[in-house]
């Protein structure tokens, strides 16, 4: 267990500005930004990325073929796995406790009492460090949505992104897919380029009606791009020629289609064909990455492989039972899932194409969440699918009931990033 610092502190008085944690707006991010004088006006050039799935990994190669170049890349994800501070690079490092704490505190005082929520101030705490420190590039990824979100605030960034739309937080931005990709093409702007990865009909339609309506030139995958895997190689093509790369070190058969938008974004940065190799080199933590050290590989048997992904919608589920079926086809090994969701996910849907392809599961209450449905409701959802699943009292608990599982086994702790959090601080290994 980590010891709490003085930025800790400083979050939680944040949390308690609002009465809600999610309240869409942008009123209340731009007033704190113009009393600070705008420091979204002084930013280096910005990429700004929205989409249901795929943001983080695509952000993630983009950052590593832009500072394969020598670029200072600051970078603004969301949310953190372990402690805060993963949310802010700058210039490619991690945001030190002492400058996080002095921008927190300098963005509680010029608020004051006026409710702002706790993403919408952090925000703004990392547009002021993107300003105040030398750097390239920024890259923005956004936290909710794209109209109303707190990153929407750069006028003429350099380039926006969108990556797959699906249904997620409808709750917030619709019940449709048109619907949501309203809000995620809200983020593109006049004369701003805007690359777009492989979306359903319905969420094309609805961007290519807003870019056109803005006058926002598109670079579409499947016209203007494309992407695919050919003898083990990933195979990148656009109007500028062809690229034979290395496949992404990214695992997943979904990583190819993020790998394709980040190389496009990067074309259109104006990057060279090193950048883009480089680019697939990338890691992102808790999208299905494997866990090769810690203690959470001490109650297992010897030979089982440790697996944690963050994914948690549908189309999550879909793209984990995809790289499912890819293992299985190189060598079948058992496959025992332990899963933790939030209340307002889907969990019968992410689970069903899962259900089929595991050798046991196991559900678990994510601790320290309020929000996390309780281990005894996933439990009944795998029921539901024709299943049976076994409820745990904690992580350590669900690991230990597999010390018997015969080797070779993969085991998946999956379904939230707060599980993947607390799965990564359990298990002892620093992230970088």
């Amino acid at each position: 267990m980590r010891t709490a610092s003085k930025s800790d502190a400083i979050l939680d008085r944040l949390l308690t500005l609002h009465p809600k944690i999610i309240d869409l707006t942008l009123d209340r991010v731009q007033q704190l930004l113009a009393d600070l004088d705008h420091p979204e006006h002084q930013l280096p050039p910005v990429v700004h990325i929205a989409g249901t799935n795929g943001k983080g990994s695509t952000l993630a190669m983009i950052r590593a073929g832009l500072e394969c170049t020598g670029e200072a890349v600051h970078t603004y994800t969301s949310p953190h796995l372990v402690r805060f501070h993963e949310r802010i690079r700058l210039a490619g490092t991690l945001i030190d406790e002492v400058a996080l704490s002095t921008l927190l505190e300098e963005c509680e005082r010029v608020n004051g009492a006026r409710p702002i929520t706790f993403f919408e101030i952090t925000t703004v705490a990392a547009l002021l460090a993107f300003a105040r420190t030398p750097g390239d590039r920024v890259l923005l990824e956004v936290g909710l949505g794209g109209r109303l979100d707190a990153t929407n605030v750069v006028d003429h960034p350099r380039l926006t992104v969108i990556t797959p739309v699906d249904l997620d937080h409808q709750q917030y931005l619709g019940e449709t897919l048109a619907e949501i990709a309203g809000e995620k093409a809200g983020i593109m702007k006049p004369g701003v380029p805007c690359v777009v990865a492989r979306q359903t009909d319905a969420a094309r339609e609805v961007i290519e009606a807003r870019a056109e309506q803005i006058g926002a030139p598109l670079m579409l995958h499947g016209q203007d791009w494309m992407v695919r895997t050919e003898h083990g190689r990933l195979v990148y093509e656009d109007g500028r020629g062809l690229l034979d790369l290395d496949p992404p070190r990214l695992p997943g058969v979904h990583q190819v289609e993020n790998a394709g938008t980040a190389i496009a974004a990067l074309r259109a940065l104006g990057a060279s064909d090193t950048a883009c190799q480089a680019a697939l080199s990338a890691e992102w933590p808790a999208r299905l990455q494997r866990l090769t050290s810690g203690q959470l590989l001490d109650p297992l048997p010897s030979g089982a492989e440790l697996w944690l992904d963050g994914g948690h919608n549908p189309a999550a589920g879909e793209a984990i039972a995809a790289q499912l079926d890819e293992w299985h086809r190189a060598g079948r090994h058992p496959l025992h899932l332990i899963i933790g969701m939030l209340e307002t996910k889907d969990v019968a849907e992410y689970l069903r194409p899962l259900v089929p392809r595991a050798t046991t599961i196991g559900t678990l209450t994510i601790p320290d969440t309020p929000a996390s449905l309780s281990a005894q409701d996933i439990e009944a959802a795998a029921a539901s699918l024709g299943s049976v699943a076994t409820a745990h009292p904690s992580l350590e608990a669900a690991l230990g009931a597999l010390s018997g599982a015969e080797p070779p086994c993969r085991v998946l702790i999956c379904g939230s990033l707060y599980l993947a959090g607390h799965a990564l601080s359990e298990n002892g290994v620093p992230l970088t």
